[in-house]
């Protein structure tokens, strides 16, 4: 039979009649010896990548001539940009050194855990939180820690409500400690920046945000609208200063007070004081509340509170974890948190015989 096949077609056109005859060709039927000539007459191509040495000699580890050309121009401009704005303007990170954050203790421990560490050296830190919930205490347990570490701590008494007695039973050397306290918003922030760029100072710790007045605020009378005055103060003293600390490895522990939004129905209404400067600025927020009361043994009065503190912000550590811990009044955070750390039954007898014997000598000794 003809591989062609020739069909007769009509079609009719204004009632007439004409033939059509159209040819229809039948494809060769294909078996697997075609793929393989095929595949013998045309060779798979090649596709180079960029990161290739042939293609891109800029990026590869062989002694390329582009290469090692754009090797001298990057060392020309370093040492250009070193000598036009001092040593260690641009370095590598690797023969710089320093990369990890260094950490010291922030006086509770499940706090430290919840950190990754500890508080961040050359870093700014803001505290926040309701009244009477925590936050000096915690600030003074930090400069109490650092102070035993044989560093030198600063605070900037905002708020003019110092107490020195319950300092030193927190563990706070009131002799060696820095105190100021400013007239006013200005004068506090540029004194810390001060003390900061000097080298000298590892801890400052500023009590509190609410409390910087601004001078212009102060010289107006009471009730004149100062909109924004404090906003712009944090957010020009924290460019300054957020700097200055990383050069000087010195922490800088903002403690700040929650305000509440005016026409807030759904949603959190509550809002930090001082602009939004300090949210971006710091490296650790840490948001503490007061989760309830300690009762005494009789069960008549209250003698400290459950605390709740909850890493809101972290760039050195993984956010969003919470330490939980007492503060008994007169003497701080307390001791036996070390039972909530240790889950295994034997760290917490051991933990309970060290306690018992320690108290003993202790006893022994009076």
């Amino acid at each position: 039979m003809d591989s062609s096949l020739v069909f007769s077609l009509k079609l009719k056109l204004h009632h007439h009649s004409l033939p059509l005859q159209t040819h229809f060709q039948r494809p060769p039927l294909l078996t697997s010896s075609h793929f393989h000539l095929a595949a013998a007459k045309k060779p798979p191509r090649k596709v180079h990548c960029e990161f290739e040495p042939k293609v891109n000699g800029a990026l590869s580890p062989d002694p390329d001539s582009r290469f090692l050309d754009r090797q001298k121009a990057l060392e020309a401009a370093m040492n250009d940009i070193n000598s036009s704005f001092g040593k260690g303007s641009v370095t590598r990170l690797g023969s710089a050194g320093g990369a990890l954050v260094e950490t010291f203790p922030s006086g509770c421990l499940t706090l430290d855990l919840a950190l990754g560490g500890g508080l961040p050296k050359g870093r700014i830190v803001e505290v926040y939180g309701p009244e009477s919930s925590g936050k000096t205490t915690l600030a003074l347990h930090a400069i109490a820690e650092v102070q035993k570490l044989g560093g030198n701590a600063m605070l900037v008494d905002a708020e003019h409500a110092f107490d020195p007695a319950y300092s030193k039973a927190l563990g706070v050397d009131v002799e060696n400690l820095i105190v100021c306290q400013p007239d006013n918003g200005e004068m506090a922030l540029e004194i810390a920046d001060r003390m900061c760029r000097s080298g000298a100072v590892d801890l400052i710790c500023v009590d509190s945000v609410s409390a910087l007045t601004p001078r212009a605020e102060i010289e107006g009378e009471i009730g004149m609208q100062q909109m924004g005055l404090q906003a712009r103060l944090m957010s020009q003293a924290l460019r300054k200063m957020s700097g200055n600390a990383s050069k000087a490895g010195c922490t800088l522990i903002f403690l700040n007070q929650i305000r509440y939004k005016i026409g807030v129905y759904y949603g959190n209404p509550e809002v930090t004081s001082g602009g939004i400067a300090l949210k971006f600025f710091a490296s650790v927020r840490l948001e503490i509340r007061s989760t309830g009361k300690i009762k005494s043994v009789k069960g008549d009065e209250d003698i400290g509170l459950r605390v709740r503190v909850r890493v809101q912000k972290s760039k050195v550590s993984r956010p969003y974890k919470q330490a939980e811990f007492e503060i008994i009044f007169g003497e701080g955070v307390s001791k036996l948190m070390l039972f909530d750390v240790s889950g295994d039954i034997e760290v917490r007898l051991t933990m309970v015989l060290f306690f018992y014997v320690f108290v003993k000598a202790g006893a022994r000794q009076r």
